[in-house]
């Protein structure tokens, strides 16, 4: 469009764009359609979609995202491309979950595997890199479940879809703490102190306070505060 057609008081231009006014009925009606045949292949998908998305399903979506804009707003296009594509869509995530069904290796590339972020009230610094994960991501994730000191954490998993699975470590042995340090009436009713045993606030690994230890054998970091239980 040249700048001498853009005039702010255009409101034909701004309400309705190039196309007349009828077009408005158009894209009713292909939204409709196009709606309609979306509930159809989101049930065809199966329920997955409706949870936790792996990358795959995440992928499917944003792509069916794409896919339905043109096919509802654009006047030159037709409803049967954004249909075919849908189609598409659907058959490549079937055949993809069927390939994995099949073969795990498949699955493994496709879906990818679960990450150990704590083992043993420990965390997998590594894993927690690689994965962009933060302390105070797993803090809050812990939080959310009642756990309130590593020490009470035998796995933490991330899993492929993005969600957290936490098996506990029964009866819970001390460790570093994942409440707000700022709430000390939270921290009086959950937590006691555990005086002889400290935590490396960095990696959660614990050692006898007594004698006082140097640099943490896990993470080589100095700082060490007392482990709660």
């Amino acid at each position: 469009m040249k700048k001498e057609a853009i005039h702010l008081d255009d409101w034909q231009r701004i309400l309705f764009g190039d196309a007349p006014a009828e077009f408005l009925l158009e894209v009713f009606i292909r939204t409709s359609l196009i709606y309609l045949i979306l509930l159809i292949v989101m049930r065809l998908l199966g329920k997955r979609m409706n949870g936790q998305l792996t990358n795959l399903e995440l992928a499917v979506m944003l792509t069916m995202g794409a896919i339905i804009a043109p096919a509802m707003q654009l006047p030159d296009r037709g409803l049967l491309s954004g249909v075919l594509a849908l189609l598409c869509a659907l058959i490549f995530q079937r055949g993809t979950n069927w390939l994995g069904g099949k073969s795990s290796k498949t699955e493994k590339i496709v879906q990818g595997t679960a990450t150990v972020l704590v083992k043993d009230g420990v965390f997998q610094l590594e894993q927690m890199v690689s994965n962009r994960m933060s302390h105070q991501q797993i803090f809050a994730a812990l939080r959310s479940e009642n756990v309130y000191n590593l020490g009470m954490v035998k796995r933490l998993y991330l899993e492929a879809y993005g969600m957290f699975s936490i098996y506990r470590d029964e009866p819970g042995k001390p460790g570093l703490s994942v409440l707000e340090p700022s709430d000390n009436e939270i921290q009086s009713i959950h937590e006691k102190p555990d005086t002889d045993t400290l935590a490396c606030t960095n990696c959660g690994n614990t050692a006898p306070a007594q004698p006082q230890p140097n640099s943490c054998p896990v993470c080589q970091a100095n700082h060490w505060i007392p482990a709660v239980r």
